[in-house]
């Protein structure tokens, strides 16, 4: 249970901006972010760019024009009011690092133009590799000169968040308010709604590292799940404070839960919540009037289990799910719940909340189709080793699942922003079954990775091949691209069946006699010729060879004559 007589207490002895200091910084690691990026920035110096000139980076076209590795292009996700009625107009602009807030944003925006008597919105927003392109990066300069609210959100590479500070910076005393939600620390202190900002964030201890300490204590919360606990809490607490420092920490902890949400209805309320108390034009046009009462924000639970014909949305424990799963759904599937491999994946909440899933739906419906069982499970912050510990298990503490797919492409503790491989390795080892990391295009439409003769874009390659390499994954098959006009996902079916093959495949190894394995044993043969077969200095090579297949042959493998 939360307490909200701690909450309170952080609020007052604290201070609204630092009291989020610790958990903003959770989610962040400078240093760590750093490592991860710095083999990979001289890639994109101007030297390194004319090197490889010859390339053909990415499909020509003269309509669009984002970063070095995407043609992806803002003016997709420019949204201007067909008809203003005499509205006073708020310009929004966004930042962010993946797409799948495009069509949400549009959808919010374009309800808010057709339907509201009070305000009108013009809205822009880019993805954060577009700001390596010159000339987009002249167009967010200008369009932040223009705007009244300035969104932003998982700003995690450090060279394009310097680029976001660089602009933002100068204007935000200009801006009606600044949105940035879990960013690098620099990007974070832009905040500003009324009197609330996080000027000083991390430069003084807060409570609230107190506060995640005891939920850690009490239930083994990971401290982004002690974070979204509390972040639940405060605006509970902070209706009834009056103060006006305490009403703006109310927006600002609202308009999180809000973008957390996802959907077109939450960002609605987010864009008239702030539009109508910070905006300018808006809250001019405003006096007088009554306001509009927004709904509360709509949430899925922090973590749980997700499929996407169930009757409710989500799972919290694998028991509801099985019993739904087997008795329901695999006799209309046409899947034996007794003998059927289950597959285990890890999703990403944003996906799921903004409903940009065709490409889960894709992979479930394909593992179901072979006779597979499938458990889907989220997790609300970066964290996905508590859901894995907690819905891969049954009641008796084994595993039910044969392989895991993480299809977030990240690593399993810390996502882009601070892995804690150590803690992944643990996990993964206790759980003891094949662990794929599929990759989803993050920086690419599928039409530029199509055309591409260097493949997958050098960060996409650190973040979600090399670090969940770290973790202990395996097999980083690309199964999803990005469609370039509305930023959605979509499933590249080929891709899908070779994602599924390879994970039954995987699945009925387990179950697989030993003497019907084939496994293929490489020795090493460089320079090229016969004498140089098995030669590595100072190891002997072919006793290490016979002393494996003795252990093999003492394990039930045939050997054959060997």
């Amino acid at each position: 249970m939360v307490n909200f007589k701690l909450a309170a207490a952080v609020l007052f002895s604290a201070g609204v901006a630092t009291a989020w200091q610790t958990s903003v910084t959770s989610f962040v690691s400078t240093k760590n972010v750093q490592k991860n990026v710095k083999t990979i920035n001289s890639f994109y110096q101007p030297k390194a760019v004319q090197a490889r000139t010859s390339l053909n980076m990415v499909a020509t076209d003269p309509t669009t024009g984002g970063g070095m590795f995407t043609a992806s292009n803002s003016e997709n996700r420019r949204v201007v009011p067909e008809d203003v009625r005499g509205r006073p107009t708020m310009k929004v602009v966004y930042v962010v690092l993946e797409s799948q807030y495009q069509s949400s944003m549009t959808a919010a925006v374009k309800r808010i133009n057709a339907g509201s008597d009070n305000m009108a919105v013009e809205c822009v927003g880019y993805l954060l590799e577009e700001l390596r392109n010159d000339d987009a990066y002249a167009q967010f300069k200008k369009d932040v000169e223009e705007a009244n609210i300035f969104i932003g959100s998982l700003i995690f590479v450090q060279e394009l968040a310097e680029k976001v500070v660089d602009v933002v910076m100068p204007e935000r005393d200009n801006l009606d308010a600044v949105l940035v939600f879990p960013s690098m620390p620099e990007v974070m202190r832009l905040n500003k709604v009324g009197s609330f900002t996080m000027k000083n964030l991390g430069q003084s201890k807060s409570v609230v590292s107190d506060f995640m300490k005891k939920k850690k204590q009490e239930d083994g919360s990971s401290f982004e799940e002690g974070m979204l606990k509390l972040l639940r809490t405060l605006p509970k607490v902070l209706k009834f404070l009056p103060s006006d420092k305490a009403a703006d920490a109310r927006t600002f902890m609202m308009s999180f839960q809000y973008w957390l949400g996802g959907s077109p209805e939450n960002l609605e309320s987010l864009l008239v919540m702030v539009g109508q108390d910070y905006a300018a034009p808006v809250k001019a046009a405003m006096e007088g009037k009554e306001k509009v009462v927004t709904e509360e924000p709509v949430l899925l639970p922090d973590k749980a289990i997700w499929h996407p014909v169930a009757p409710s949305i989500v799972f919290e424990n694998n028991e509801k799910y099985f019993e739904w799963y087997n008795k329901e759904f695999c006799p209309d599937a046409g899947i034996d719940p007794k003998t059927a491999p289950t597959i285990g994946l890890i999703l990403q909440k944003s996906h799921i909340n903004t409903k940009d899933d065709t490409h889960y739906v894709s992979l479930i419906s394909e593992l179901e189709s072979r006779g597979s069982r499938v458990v889907s499970i989220y997790s609300g912050g970066l964290d996905f080793s508590g859901p894995v510990e907690e819905y891969f298990y049954d009641s008796a503490g084994r595993p039910i699942v044969d392989t895991v797919i993480n299809l977030t492409g990240f690593a399993l503790v810390g996502g882009p922003a601070s892995q804690d491989h150590a803690k992944a390795s643990k996990v993964l080892k206790r759980l003891n079954r094949p662990y794929m990391c599929a990759v989803p295009l993050v920086f690419q439409s599928f039409e530029e990775w199509q055309a591409s003769e260097l493949g997958l874009h050098p960060i996409q390659v650190a973040l979600q091949v090399s670090l969940p390499e770290i973790d202990g994954a395996i097999e980083p098959i690309i199964f999803a691209g990005r469609e370039g006009a509305t930023g959605r996902s979509v499933p590249l079916s080929d891709r899908v069946n070779l994602l599924a093959d390879r994970a039954l495949k995987w699945a009925n190894l387990r179950s697989k006699p030993s003497a019907e394995k084939k496994i293929a044993i490489t020795i090493f043969s460089f320079p090229p010729d016969k004498g140089n077969v098995g030669t590595a200095a100072y190891l002997d090579v072919f006793d290490s060879i016979k002393a494996v297949l003795k252990q093999l042959k003492s394990e039930g493998y045939d050997i054959g004559d060997a």
